[in-house]
């Protein structure tokens, strides 16, 4: 475990390329990533970095201009982000749950100069999505394929690396050597709470001072095996997963999509000593017929990556798993994703019940309604100050002025603190809610699901789910004189809407409740699909 008063990365790399050349110096030819058939030492990825760095200056590309990355975990995405950082650019991940219109969004709110994207991944090709779209980003001017395991033709990717013949090491030293600690890495797009995602933008030294803090509880050391299924275009399989593997020496696993009997396989024949997921991702491993038949006894550490736990999961993965540390945590993108988490000396009856104490160096205080400062026992919304806080939202600086009270970040979310200063998470002030551990904000899929012919009005709220924690369910009123089921709201949203986000239960009402402003009174939704629950026996 790293001693958290001697913590400084941010002094030590000052940016997250910097970081990978100094690996490759310490771990050398060691494996880095092995994904499928390619193996990747520390000097590999260090190398694949410094070439994908070489042809974006060759292409045009300067500090500060964003480049977006469109793939599912791989090898390929961490050597192409890593490239796209040290050529001086900002990363923007875009979700591969996004359809075409998403991401068209994404990257012109970005102002996206550059786009590495997979052209097909289990039959979704998600150039064609967006060249579909009928108004192409306008800031975008080359579009180039990576490679990946599961395709076999890379011949856009060679065309790619060969812009770069000209541009010498030291050219691309030079442009590292100008990233400072303080500069950004990348704008990551998260729903707020109008349910227009936001591009945040966080930095290069933070990011690395984050998660080697984080790693006093996960305790990912040199030579560890960390299988990494939890996406990479979010801060739990990018900078809790690859990026701090490399910082510590360790191999970085990717799973492209998340398969219960794939995971424990890999499990198996890897030695997997360290796994980030999500409760669906534990649930599936559990309940896998075949689990009893592979020796997984080699998965010692895992996180739970989700705000409120199910007490069940926690003693399932503890007694069937065997997992001898078993870590919680609570974040949000805005702080670099980080906030609190259990370490390995905490009581069960703490990983159970809380998401453990505030991360070394960070600031942390609950206040009331009226922003008064509430003591421990006495519930309150959740707010940061610190190093990890964001340097803002892209192009909005309305959003970043609402996002902050004074030196402090509002994260919207309610708590409680114990005496010890164990916090647990107990309600949430937005309306966003937490499918299956990915975000969902209802006025997003609101103003999606509006657009259906014969839609005249929708809500959408959350709903509990054993399985997901929460998905959600969509009250729709139609247009009169037209005939409309449940079923069509659902294709239309599978249509024009990533999974996770489609609603799992939709009602045809005649009426929504509203207040005397004309309000619609979510909490009466939420009210009466409890009491169908409840009637049903559930």
């Amino acid at each position: 475990m790293v001693d958290a008063m001697t913590m400084r990365a941010d002094l030590e790399y000052r940016s997250i390329p910097r970081m990978a050349l100094e690996s490759a110096r310490r771990f050398g030819d060691a494996p880095a990533v092995i994904d499928g058939d390619i193996v990747l030492s520390f000097n590999d990825v260090a190398d694949v970095m410094q070439r994908v760095a070489a042809s974006l200056i060759a292409s045009g590309i300067e500090p500060r201009d964003r480049v977006a990355l469109w793939a599912p975990n791989s090898s390929a995405w961490i050597t192409t982000a890593l490239g796209i950082m040290a050529a001086g650019a900002w990363l923007v991940p875009i979700n591969t749950r996004f359809r075409g219109a998403e991401a068209a969004d994404i990257i012109n709110r970005a102002e996206v100069r550059t786009l590495f994207v997979t052209s097909d991944f289990l039959g979704t090709d998600y150039l064609s999505m967006l060249n579909a779209e009928a108004s192409t980003p306008s800031s975008l001017t080359d579009v180039v394929k990576i490679p990946t395991p599961y395709e076999g033709d890379d011949a856009d990717w060679r065309d790619f690396i060969s812009r770069g013949r000209d541009v010498s090491q030291e050219q691309v030293h030079e442009r590292l050597s100008m990233i400072g600690s303080e500069d950004i890495s990348d704008i990551i797009f998260t729903s707020g709470t109008t349910g227009t995602p936001k591009g945040v933008m966080l930095r290069h030294g933070a990011s690395l001072r984050c998660y080697e803090s984080y790693n006093t509880g996960f305790c990912l050391g040199e030579g560890d095996r960390h299988l990494i299924a939890t996406p990479f275009f979010h801060c739990f399989g990018y900078k809790a997963g690859w990026m701090l593997s490399l910082l510590v020496g360790a191999v970085t696993i990717p799973l492209p999509v998340f398969d219960a009997r794939a995971a424990i396989e890999i499990i198996e024949r890897h030695r997997v000593t360290h796994m980030p997921g999500a409760p669906t991702m534990y649930f599936a491993m559990l309940d896998e017929p075949e689990r009893v038949e592979h020796d997984i006894s080699s998965l010692k550490t895992a996180i739970i990556g989700a705000a409120t736990i199910p007490e069940e999961l926690v003693r399932r993965m503890l007694i069937e798993l065997e997992i001898e540390h078993l870590m919680t945590g609570y974040g949000l993108t805005e702080n670099h994703a980080l906030g609190f988490f259990t370490r390995p000396d905490d009581l069960p009856s703490k990983i159970l019940t809380t998401v453990g104490q505030l991360a070394p160096g960070l600031e942390a205080r609950l206040v009331d309604q009226d922003g008064h400062e509430v003591g421990a026992g006495t519930p309150g919304e959740v707010e940061f100050a610190g190093y990890a806080r964001m340097a803002g939202y892209y192009n909005d600086a309305v959003a970043t002025d609402q996002a902050f009270d004074g030196d402090w970040l509002r994260t919207g979310d309610v708590g409680v603190l114990d005496a010890e200063g164990y916090l647990t998470i107990t309600d949430r002030k937005k309306d966003i809610f937490v499918m299956g551990g990915f975000n969902v904000a209802p006025a997003e899929v609101e103003k999606v699901l509006v657009r259906l012919g014969g839609v005249s009005q929708v809500a959408v709220v959350a709903m509990p789910d054993d399985r997901f924690g929460e998905v959600g369910a969509a009250f729709v009123i139609p247009r009169p004189d037209t005939q409309l089921i449940e079923q069509d709201v659902i294709d239309f949203a599978r249509l024009h809407l990533a999974n996770y986000k489609v609603p799992r239960k939709v009602v045809i009402v005649e009426e929504l409740p509203v207040n005397a402003t004309g309000k619609v009174l979510k909490s009466e939704l939420r009210r009466r699909l409890a009491e169908e629950t409840k009637l049903r026996g559930g």
